[in-house]
């Protein structure tokens, strides 16, 4: 038995509700406060101009990568005191701008001034680190979209790292904007203008 292609329940208000809806200046939008109404799992929120994204928890070795980076930035500020690295912070940029890198490092005077009594930042630090997890959606937030919100707030540095092709891609702040400086390899060792005298090599990350 076909069904009918219109039943009289559906009026023609109800089409023309749907199709503004539809257009995007009329979609959702999220807020830093609605994460605090999403369920305790192992999901990660994060909000990007007002839309949510929702990943599971990430392979082992994206876990690993993420680890070995922060310990080798951590291990510098200590030796240096000029700043603080810091693993799965989140950065309030705004009510629609609500993310959690994976790595970040800041001057301590950043730290001081963007700390909030939640333990949250509410600003760009210096240096972000986003590790790529498996899957198109994933890459591409951390590839465009991602690089277009951390240009937008004011990151010099955004490292993205792939595990998988041992690569890491630099780029640096460029007339405003975050540009693609180098791509380096396993073989190659990373160093940064933010960091004087860091110096690591990539093989140690991967």
């Amino acid at each position: 038995m076909t069904q009918a292609l219109f039943s009289p329940e559906v009026t023609a208000t109800d089409t023309v509700f749907e199709t503004v809806l539809s257009k995007p200046e009329n979609r959702l939008r999220w807020e830093s406060a609605d994460l605090d109404l999403l369920p305790e799992n192992n999901n990660h929120y994060e909000i990007i101009d007002g839309e949510l994204y929702v990943t599971r928890a990430p392979h082992n070795k994206h876990q690993k990568t993420c680890g070995r980076f922060f310990t080798a930035l951590d291990i510098w500020s200590r030796a240096t005191n000029l700043g603080e690295a810091e693993i799965g912070a989140g950065l309030i940029f705004g009510d629609n701008d609500d993310v959690i890198p994976d790595v970040i490092w800041m001057s301590n005077e950043k730290y001081a001034a963007l700390i909030d009594d939640t333990g949250h930042f509410r600003g760009a630090p210096e240096l972000v680190i986003e590790v790529l997890s498996s899957g198109t959606d994933n890459e591409k937030r951390d590839r465009q979209v991602k690089l277009k919100l951390y240009s937008s707030r004011g990151v010099l540095e955004y490292w993205i790292a792939d595990w998988r092709t041992k690569q890491i891609q630099v780029y640096r702040r460029e007339n405003g904007v975050l540009k693609l400086a180098m791509t380096l390899f396993a073989s190659d060792t990373l160093t940064s203008p933010l960091l004087p005298d860091f110096s690591c090599s990539l093989s140690q990350i991967f």
